[in-house]
């Protein structure tokens, strides 16, 4: 690699055994195709010095052959609602945080903590409890999903709950998070959804555009009004028409706007994610996993908010009416179907599992990508995309395993 990340055959002779490591020695994994923003790179290397990646290697470094193996940026996850059994919506602290260690083990080194729809005192409180994980750096922020969505598109949400999206009801959330709201999902052409729209982004609070039963031309009018995102494209919003497009052809068409996809081949037909990358582009599509407790658990029965959800199969369902409630994706998961199954070019995979929801987030600068001076995120995963180790922040989560 002739390169940004060093030239490799510094240091200490080249290990498979990074449990050996003496803790903080800087490392350099060598020999592996490093995916930069540019492309793959073949029999490239990454050098970590503390919790950040460096481009030249200290002479004491610790060597690391992961020849055969890709390593990535770690994955950035905007909508979680939780996983390992844990939901971060009625969770205890300790909970919450065995949910997110479940995520990380997975390969998500950034995560968005959702919630669910609740009445607003509870919502409240539970921002506050969020705000302090976030504050902590646990969790890169708070999306409110709900309660302010659509009846006709509640999906896994309680209807008795739902409320219109008055710019006094949604500024009561953003308060409450102490300026760690990061989204907040809305279903703009209720009552007070546009000057919602306008609040939040007013606030540099994300509005996303979700739950929704708007026309074509609503939707265009809450993305003049500064919506930058679609909640889980193509799920609980009206279906492409060629007489009504409704908000799916305006999400997709207009360059300000990322798109969420749940790529576990259940929410989405393959096709439908190959229409998303075809009309909006590699750039402006984020994968998310819209998890739920069951995420890295297993099946069997489990409360989403206060409705009961059954899974099996790894399939989450409300009990009541059968709705899909949330997945049980993880994004190394996402990731492989992404390479595999969808057929996307690795960098592309790498761009929605990391760099635009980086972007989305403003952590650019500090997370998305394998370059000096970022934080030490990253993912190994072998020659058929199965994860064999995750770092975040210098410090290994999975070690690798490379044997």
């Amino acid at each position: 690699m002739a390169n940004a990340l060093g030239a490799r055959g510094t240091a200490r002779p080249a290990t498979t055994h990074p449990q050996a490591a003496m803790a903080g020695t800087p490392l350099v994994l060598s020999g592996a195709t490093v995916v930069l923003p540019t492309g793959p790179v073949k029999d490239g290397q990454v050098i970590v010095d503390g919790p950040r990646i460096t481009g030249t290697a200290p002479e004491n470094a610790q060597v690391i052959d992961v020849t055969g193996h890709y390593v990535v940026p770690g994955f950035v996850d905007i909508h979680n609602h939780g996983g390992g059994g844990a939901s971060f919506t009625s969770g205890t602290v300790d909970e919450v945080l065995k949910g997110i260690r479940t995520h990380h083990l997975h390969g998500t080194t950034t995560l968005v903590a959702s919630t669910v729809t609740g009445d607003m005192d509870f919502l409240t409180r539970r921002a506050g409890l969020l705000s302090e994980l976030a504050e902590q750096g646990d969790i890169a922020g708070i999306h409110f999903e709900g309660p302010f969505i659509s009846p006709c598109r509640k999906g896994a949400h309680s209807e008795e709950l739902l409320r219109d999206p008055a710019p006094a009801e949604v500024r009561k959330l953003i308060d409450a998070a102490r300026g760690r709201a990061t989204m907040v999902t809305l279903a703009t052409e209720l009552p007070g959804g546009v000057d919602s729209v306008r609040l939040l982004a007013e606030h540099g609070v994300i509005a996303a555009i979700g739950h929704t039963d708007a026309t074509y031309e609503q939707t265009v009018q809450a993305i003049e009004a500064g919506a930058t995102v679609a909640t889980h494209l193509f799920n609980a919003m009206p279906p492409l028409g060629h007489r009504e497009p409704g908000p799916i052809a305006a999400l997709l068409e207009d360059e300000r706007v990322t798109v969420e996809l749940i790529n576990d081949g259940t929410h989405l037909h393959p096709a439908a994610l190959e229409l998303a990358f075809r009309h909006a582009g590699a750039d402006r599509v984020a994968f998310i996993t819209d998890a739920m407790d069951a995420a890295g658990f297993g099946d069997g029965r489990y409360m989403l908010g206060p409705l009961e959800v059954e899974v099996a199969d790894g399939v989450a369902r409300l009990v009541d009416g059968g709705s899909i409630a949330g997945s049980t994706l993880t994004l190394d998961r996402a990731f492989k179907r992404a390479v595999t199954i969808d057929r996307l070019p690795i960098e592309d995979a790498v761009a929605a599992l990391s760099a635009n929801p980086a972007r989305l987030l403003g952590r650019y600068d500090r997370i998305g990508s394998l370059e000096p001076g970022k934080d030490a995120d990253l993912v190994i995963l072998d020659s058929d995309y199965d994860l064999k180790g995750v770092m975040r922040l210098g410090e290994w989560v999975v070690e690798p395993q490379l044997g």
